[in-house]
């Protein structure tokens, strides 16, 4: 538990970072047109949100309220695999076996 815990911390570090960066440095909007204006942009954001629904269901099946549902599926959709990171992050502190990290209530 403890190396994934390691790698969900790495991914929300990194995450923190590249987003901060982002905002910082770059232009969402002129950028996002570049990035759309080029094929293999578009199979990038697709490759994303393909993660960000599979990443999603799980959550969808591993939280027992739907309001947690809800929540996290939204900050899914909002902040990617930052949280992503961070719910993994928490969901080992709340898991007791790898079984149960996997299958949450259902465990």
């Amino acid at each position: 538990m403890l190396l994934i815990r390691l790698f969900a911390l790495i991914g929300l570090g990194a995450m923190t970072w590249a987003i901060a960066y982002g905002f910082l440095v770059g232009d969402f909007s002129s950028d996002g047109a570049v990035l759309l204006a080029n094929p293999w942009g578009i199979v990038s954001i697709v490759d994303l949100y393909v993660g960000f629904i599979l990443f999603s269901l799980w959550i969808a099946y591993r939280e027992k309220l739907l309001v947690a549902k809800i929540i996290w599926i939204s900050l899914m959709m909002v902040f990617g695999f930052w949280a992503a990171s961070l719910y993994l992050l928490l969901a080992t502190y709340r898991s007791d076996s790898v079984n149960s990290l996997l299958l949450g209530s259902k465990a």
